[in-house]
């Protein structure tokens, strides 16, 4: 290393490149005990030849020793065109770890995230706790009374605003997911903690796969029985259809809304596609692999939005035209245009957040690779090096939830308060 830091620039002056055969990544690294017979703690007390000597343990001054030099060379010529794992990023050197030559991070083949997002800092990672802990209790709390408010009051609830309460029990669920994070923590749900890094390609550990379902399969569910409210709002506004003609239907509907999703999660558990968010410190699918990423999260949240939208722009348009010919009849429309006013609110209350989660996906699916190759193929405290935006996260994981928590504004009413004074 110091003959390198010496030699290399004079080298390079002249036009020689460093000699492949000494280049120091090919030696073993210091404490691996399965290479080297010295250099790391040897616990067990051995009786020894003289002729050996002891097992001695590194200098504690040696580490200190390599830094500057480290950082010299780092500074100097060659840390930008070589990618290798670099720290916080975990190497995985045993032929015997289960991912061994079936991961690779940032072009480094068997390189690993630790279970902590490298990327952002210590006080970013706390407020990062605190800020999903507080929207998933929020969302606990206004999705169960809203669930519970129909259970004592059933008849209310018709359709074809039934799915909204469908829809929030969902979220309830999905809210119990972080929840369960919040409670059990980051590491124990999110991390291999045997080898310090995320969980990858698993069906295991039980916490990871329940905190998975949760959120995945109610989440999936959530967003079909969003596609089934605006069809139904569609069937009432634009095909004047009644409330029974749309209950005779209602089977279908649940079996649409729990199908789909149950189909997809056993399709990613059976591929063992469920992975760690190194942020959020969940169990989700395509935190590590953006194949899956795009096939089981994007594309289907981009269909049932798509979807979703087409209905209630149908029923918007009906509506419209009901009311313009009912004014011409000289009636009034006040209770028809509070009605349109709830649908409207309720509309944008769930597109916006739905819209915007998607924007997200999209950019750190988009970026994913960039930020790896620089944290692997960069100068270390390189200002460009080209890091994800830490408010994109913060987004994502608030309009996850919040939909679940504006879901109540439906029930915000005087008939709600009647309805629990009554029970």
């Amino acid at each position: 290393e110091r003959a390198k830091a010496g030699c290399s620039p004079i080298m390079q002056q002249y036009g020689f490149a460093w000699p492949e055969r000494m280049s120091c990544d090919s030696l073993p690294v210091l404490g691996d005990t399965e290479v080297l017979c010295m250099g790391y703690n040897h616990t067990e007390a051995t009786t020894l030849p003289p002729f050996f000597g002891k097992p001695t343990r590194p200098a504690k001054n040696m580490a200190k020793n390599l830094t500057p030099l480290d950082g010299q060379r780092s500074s100097g010529l060659d840390c930008g065109q070589t990618c290798k794992c670099k720290a916080p990023l975990i190497p995985i050197s045993k032929e015997s770890h289960p991912l061994y030559n079936r991961i690779r991070t940032g072009q480094v083949p068997n390189c690993a995230i630790p279970c902590y997002q490298p990327y952002f800092t210590q006080d970013e990672k706390t407020f990062a706790t605190f800020w999903i802990g507080l929207w998933s209790i929020l969302c606990f709390l206004s999705t169960s009374t809203t669930v519970a408010t129909f259970l004592i009051d059933m008849e209310r609830f018709k359709y074809p605003e039934r799915p909204i309460i469908f829809l929030s029990a969902c979220y309830l669920f999905v809210s119990l997911g972080y929840i369960v994070r919040l409670v059990a923590g980051h590491a124990n749900v999110a991390c291999d903690l045997e080898h310090h890094h995320i969980h990858y390609e698993t069906t295991g550990p039980a916490l990871c796969t329940v905190v998975f379902l949760l959120l995945y399969f109610f989440g999936m569910a959530s967003s079909i029985w969003w596609v089934i409210l605006s069809l139904t709002w569609f069937l009432a506004a634009g095909m004047k259809w009644g409330n029974e003609a749309i209950a005779s239907y209602a089977q279908y509907f649940h079996l649409a809304a729990w199908l789909i999703p149950s189909a997809k999660s056993i399709a990613v558990l059976a591929l063992s596609s469920v992975d760690g968010d190194p942020v959020a410190g969940v169990c989700y699918v395509g935190n590590q692999s953006l194949e899956n990423l795009r096939g089981f999260v994007l594309a289907p949240l981009v269909v049932y939005l798509f979807t979703g939208s087409l209905f209630l722009l149908a029923g918007f348009v009906s509506l419209f035209r009901i009311r313009s010919v009912i004014k011409q009849g000289g009636t009034k429309t006040d209770k028809l245009e509070k009605l349109m006013i709830r649908i409207g609110i309720f509309t944008v209350l769930y597109t916006v957040p739905a819209t915007i989660v998607i924007a997200c996906y999209i950019y750190e699916q988009h970026n994913r690779e960039v930020w790896e190759r620089a944290q692997n193929c960069s100068c270390p405290g390189d200002p460009n090096r080209p890091k994800p935006d830490y408010a994109v996260f913060m987004l994502k994981y608030f309009m996850c939830l919040v939909v679940g928590i504006t879901s109540g504004v439906w029930i915000w009413s005087g008939k709600t308060l009647e309805s629990w004074r009554h029970f």
